[in-house]
């Protein structure tokens, strides 16, 4: 019992294809407004983050398993941050990516601590100029309720899921 670790087999999860494959594969290359659907950010801008944290020492091993490459770990994690309820649940991003839970858990904690380096995030992380500022203020003001000239930070349509509807102004902006 202690050589196998449990007291009962185990079954092994059957597993369809991977989608994450062809968005690598193909959307990345061939249809970039699919890609950036799946993982919510251009094919661009996901070659500059590997680029900036593919040297980060959390992607290397002393082991005989070597990891998975950065490319695809870095997507399974920007695609568990871009769902949420069930859609990000360990199972369904590891039946999208066709890894097991274990691996999600590992790859989402390892592009994080590379997120999380204070190298990456002064290169990444900046807050806009006062110029840039008062712009975004001023479209805000033009593009929606004159009240909220002073903010500036979700000016770029980004949506926020609310479970309620606001008290003021809910109507406005509850999606």
């Amino acid at each position: 019992m202690y050589a196998q670790r449990y007291e009962m087999s185990q079954k092994t999860l059957p597993r369809g294809p991977a989608f994450l494959r062809h968005v690598l594969s193909t959307l990345k290359d061939d249809c970039p407004d699919h890609f950036h659907e799946a993982l919510h950010f251009t094919p661009r801008t996901f070659d500059r983050i590997i680029d900036q944290i593919m040297d980060d020492p959390v992607f290397t091993n002393n082991s005989n398993y070597p990891q998975i490459p950065i490319e695809p770990q870095l997507a399974i994690a920007l695609y568990q941050f871009g769902h949420d309820g069930n859609s990000a649940s360990l199972q369904s991003v590891a039946n999208w990516a066709g890894v097991s839970k274990g691996m999600v858990h590992l790859v989402t904690c390892w592009v994080m601590t590379a997120v999380l380096h204070p190298e990456f995030r002064k290169l990444a992380v900046h807050f806009p100029t006062p110029s840039e500022k008062e712009k975004a203020k001023d479209w805000v003001q033009a593009h929606s309720c004159k009240a909220w000239r002073g903010g500036w930070c979700f000016v770029d349509g980004t949506l926020v899921p609310l479970s309620n509807r606001p008290y003021w102004y809910g109507e406005s902006y509850f999606d």
